[in-house]
């Protein structure tokens, strides 16, 4: 017999990685208007996190500010435990954080650029992870997200392989959660593809994003919002049988 099924989240408590700008404030949003009280997580995007909250707030919810570099593992740690002292509880963990260090191909892509990209975009996952996972696992509904990448199947176009590879260790990570927590915590993973938002600006030029939407069905690149709209659902018990899937918001960009 199914529970019933809504996509309101009143009384849950949600850790969002990256809450500070693009895909992470967006999420933030729409899991505090659906009732979850709010973690946001920054490293160095301060005004942006100040931002999300004054945002939540607008729209009748609430959240609390957090601060960490994701990479370090004492600094992980504390994160989920502030959040945990002060809530009680732990439903939802979304990682987020993230991001391009710098475009470069492999024979060119020095060590310092490779493990940089694997810290931002797949160690920080595992540390929170872990630290996550015995409280997610509490309330015997957890539910994890986790951010991906369009160039996880595209290889990661003009020099972004060593962030294509990170993303694509984390869509990895995914299954191996999916497996190993359900039935207790679902896991599961959103890969959107040129999404608007500030990363763009910084390392896609203007002709580049217009290629993009040419060489998108729908006409445009995507919305921060509809990447939030689709974690939503994942999050929420309307998805209850969904383990270990992957949701591609692209627009129908790149077919599989």
């Amino acid at each position: 017999m199914l529970e019933n099924q809504t996509l309101k989240l009143d009384g849950k408590v949600a850790l969002i990685t990256g809450a500070g700008v693009g895909i992470g404030q967006a999420v933030a949003l729409a899991l505090g208007r659906a009732g979850a009280f709010i973690g946001i997580h920054y490293n160095s995007s301060k005004k942006g996190a100040e931002k999300t909250l004054e945002l939540l707030k607008d729209n009748n919810a609430d959240g609390m500010i957090l601060q960490a570099d994701l990479t370090i593992e004492s600094e992980a740690n504390a994160l989920v435990d502030k959040l945990v002292s002060h809530c009680g509880r732990l439903d939802i963990l979304v990682n987020n954080s993230g991001g391009l260090i710098k475009r470069a191909k492999i024979e060119d892509c020095s060590l310092e650029v490779w493990q940089k990209s694997v810290d931002i975009n797949l160690t920080s996952a595992f540390l929170v992870t872990k630290r996550a996972i015995p409280h997610l696992r509490t309330t015997g509904s957890g539910r994890i997200v986790n951010i991906l990448s369009l160039s996880v199947q595209t290889g990661g176009a003009n020099g972004a392989g060593a962030y294509a590879a990170s993303k694509g260790g984390l869509m990895v990570f995914t299954h191996t959660l999916a497996k190993e927590l359900a039935p207790e915590i679902r896991t599961n993973s959103v890969m959107p593809g040129t999404v608007e938002t500030q990363h763009h600006e910084i390392h896609s030029t203007p002709e580049q994003m217009e290629n993009y939407r040419k060489q998108t069905p729908l006409g445009r690149n995507t919305y921060a919002e509809e990447v939030a709209s689709a974690v939503h659902f994942l999050v929420s018990n309307m998805s209850s049988h969904i383990n270990g899937a992957l949701i591609d918001i692209s627009g129908g960009r790149f077919l599989r």
